[in-house]
């Protein structure tokens, strides 16, 4: 398999810079070269699958292009992941030519030396597609079906790039990044009203009291607050059940992996902080409370370790 990391600037540095934005840190200086390029590459695909699932890619329509996309049905989000989806598979089969994107390129490398398999790739592309066909979740066990695609693939990746995979720490990874998606959807909840998807339980919003109306004011009322401190204890309950796998690696790892699990604290701290209250916009924790929390997840993880 041939490819390159050289990923040229006008085609992917908008994709790539998101990186900075993230409840937690993508590849931090911390880590060996290698894992911070395997990681940032991998982040590539996975930030440009989710802007392809939410309309947010660069203006200009260079990734259409990329993806041999007529410009007729650029705006086709279902059209594009269908391409995109072709385009990853030649990352996993050479005989089927080079990839086309620059960021799948650049994921090359990374597939062939670490030996990943296509199955967590493709798991990503079919949560943004999903969001094209599923815009509202009835249940609780609906919404972590949807974040076994959308969300665990993330963490079965970051295990297999550091050779670290268990059955045990695939189990308690998925159980934090479950966590980190539902966070992101507290978070998220007025943007994501304004693309038409509520990624809030119906049986939940009905237990509140709660409507899409209601989802829609500039500030919560009491029964939104009250629905949201149940989500966010849901998730913190999984970041708690998750933190074993912390203690389970060593060295860097540890550090990389405390860092996901306390940025997600951080994040639920400011969710709190705000009173509950994300519709104004998304609560963002301060980098001295990221820091904070993951220094309480390394301790944490010392004594279970």
């Amino acid at each position: 398999m041939t490819g390159t990391r050289q990923v040229r600037p006008d085609a992917s540095s908008a994709t790539l810079g998101k990186a900075a934005d993230e409840n937690f840190p993508v590849a931090p200086f911390f880590l060996p070269r290698a894992w911070r390029d395997d990681l940032m590459a991998v982040y590539g695909f996975a930030r440009l699958v989710d802007d392809i699932g939410d309309g947010d890619l660069a203006p200009g329509g260079a990734d259409a292009r990329h993806l041999g996309v007529a410009p007729e049905h650029a705006e086709d989000r279902l059209a594009l992941l269908d391409a995109f989806e072709t385009d990853l598979l030649r990352v996993f089969d050479p005989a089927g030519g080079a990839p086309r994107h620059p960021l799948l390129r650049a994921l090359g490398p990374t597939v062939e030396r670490c030996r990943l398999t296509p199955e967590p790739f493709l798991g990503l592309v079919a949560a943004n597609r999903q969001d094209q066909l599923v815009r509202r979740y009835e249940t609780y066990d609906d919404l972590l079906a949807y974040c076994e695609l959308s969300a665990n693939p993330v963490g079965r990746l970051v295990l297999a790039l550091t050779g670290t995979a268990t059955p045990e720490r695939i189990r308690r990874s998925d159980e934090i990044c479950t966590a980190l998606q539902i966070v992101e959807h507290l978070q998220d909840v007025a943007e994501d009203l304004a693309r038409d998807r509520i990624y809030l339980p119906a049986e939940d919003l009905k237990r509140f009291h709660v409507t899409e109306d209601d989802l829609a004011r500039p500030t919560a009322g009491a029964s939104v607050r009250a629905l949201i401190a149940f989500e966010a204890d849901r998730a913190r309950a999984l970041l708690d059940a998750g933190t074993p796998l912390v203690g389970s690696v060593h060295g860097r790892l540890r550090l990389l992996l405390a860092g996901f699990t306390g940025g997600g604290h951080a994040a639920l701290d400011a969710i709190a902080a705000a009173g509950f209250d994300v519709l104004p916009g998304p609560p963002k924790a301060a980098k001295r409370s990221l820091m904070r929390r993951a220094g309480a997840v390394l301790l944490t993880a010392g004594r279970e370790g």
